[in-house]
């Protein structure tokens, strides 16, 4: 008894500290990054900048840093993806357990999240609901909020986590007659997802170009992508090998990374196997399948803080190069100069004016976190030059310096508290300024220096 006292007194302690963690991160992103992210525009640069990586300030920042891990569901249609949320969740002969069949079943965004009663939420709901991270989903319209629904339940593991059904890819259907932008939605989830499952039929590996274009939305997400070769037991062995090996041989040009995605071949639903199956490998998959799960549990705030961090990281080159942009058109204005014709110059050719030479010469800033430069005519082209404050003007008497707090976010709050909820781990570029890019600080022009 005293043991069960004792690992509930830890679970407690272990959920405060987190929320504790969770409330420090707030306020980090809250006094250190936003105001960076308001004084230089930073979420319409992400509004035109291509880019396969996970973006923060679209909508409810804090419903994004405290909601729970998200595990996205992807592939063709009828591979098994609601039956294996089903599987995972006891849904099966229950109300609410997700329709499966051999026709393409689900046509909607299924959204499994915990709640203290079991109800069925309707997408224009959920996005109208601000205490939620589904608020940014409105700007995708109307018919696509229509085929959103969001199901709550009182189940142990959505404590935890959140599960995303989607709709399968039919290669012989035109992606217009969706109603919706369907791949643009897929990239809202693949960004925030903290794992995603790919999951394929062995009897069907048919990969067609709206597959395709799904890889390419994956790619900078490597390292959450999981294959799941599902319905397994309806080969044999030796077939199965066959179609492992074709699998790979057909993800090959899509994945283009030095080790490839994890594999999980097995048949997640809640029947027996099919006789003459490998019944104990297909366990241990299974077993190995949940463990990854756990594993993305267990790390869920560190992977928050490593998702801020970088996150900040960009509002400060971007910042940077807004800053350098400012400087270079004061430098080159004269009293008899056209100042759009001035300013077209500049950014028509930035590098003729060193504008990103310079942020990778003075601030230690790798060339690959450096945003497209084409972006930069897009937003300059809706957010005028002066508009923008340099740098060294982004000080007062009582804050300081945005560069300083930004900066010192970076490379010394994040990293401590990263560290105060892993003891043993050293905390990464607690001092280093050669990953953060820290380079000339503006001078306080209110404090002595």
């Amino acid at each position: 008894m005293k043991g069960i006292v004792s690992i509930c007194c830890f679970f407690s302690l272990l959920v405060l500290a987190l929320a504790a963690a969770i409330q420090k991160l707030r306020k980090i992103y809250h006094s250190a990054i936003k105001p960076m992210e308001q004084a230089y525009k930073y979420n319409e640069l992400r509004a035109h900048e291509i880019s396969g990586g996970r973006t923060l300030g679209d909508g409810n920042t804090d419903g994004e840093i405290t909601s729970k891990p998200m595990v996205l569901f992807l592939g063709p249609w009828s591979v098994g993806k609601s039956s294996m949320i089903n599987y995972l969740l006891g849904l099966k002969d229950s109300p609410y357990q997700l329709y499966t069949g051999a026709e393409p079943t689900t046509s909607e965004f299924t959204v499994i999240m915990h709640g203290e009663k079991t109800r069925s939420i309707e997408g224009i709901v959920m996005a109208a609901d601000s205490s939620r991270s589904f608020s940014p989903l409105e700007k995708f319209g109307q018919s696509f909020l229509e085929k959103l629904i969001g199901i709550e339940m009182p189940h142990k593991l959505l404590e935890r986590v959140t599960f995303v059904d989607t709709p399968g890819i039919i290669e012989n259907r035109k992606q217009q007659e969706r109603g919706y932008p369907f791949n643009d939605v897929c990239q809202w989830f693949i960004d925030r997802a903290d794992l995603i499952f790919v999951t394929f039929d062995p009897t069907k590996l048919d990969v067609g170009l709206e597959l395709e274009m799904l890889f390419r939305q994956l790619k900078g997400r490597e390292s959450q992508i999981r294959i799941i070769l599902n319905k397994a037991d309806n080969l044999a062995t030796q077939d199965l090998m066959r179609v492992y090996g074709a699998l790979f041989w057909s993800l090959a040009p899509l994945i283009n990374v030095t080790e490839p995605p994890r594999v999980y071949v097995s048949s997640f639903w809640p029947f027996d196997y099919a006789p003459d199956t490998s019944r104990e490998l297909f366990k241990r998959e299974e077993i190995s399948l949940l463990e990854d799960l756990n594993q993305v549990i267990e790390n869920r705030m560190e992977n928050k803080i490593a998702f801020i961090r970088q996150h900040a990281i960009r509002v400060r080159i971007h910042a940077l190069l807004v800053d350098r942009y400012v400087q270079t058109f004061k430098d080159k204005m004269s009293y008899f100069s056209d100042p759009d014709l001035v300013f077209k110059e500049i950014v028509d050719d930035p590098d003729k004016f060193f504008i990103f030479k310079s942020i990778l010469a003075k601030t230690n800033v790798s060339k690959f976190d450096l945003p497209n430069r084409e972006a930069y005519q897009d937003f300059f082209g809706v957010n005028p030059i002066g508009s923008f404050k340099s740098l060294s003007a982004q000080c007062s008497y009582s804050g300081g310096c945005l560069l300083d707090k930004i900066e010192k976010a970076i490379t010394s709050e994040l990293p401590g508290l990263l560290s105060s909820i892993n003891p043993g781990k050293a905390p990464p570029g607690l001092s280093s300024c050669e990953a953060t890019g820290c380079g000339d600080k503006p001078k306080n022009r209110y404090r002595k220096n």
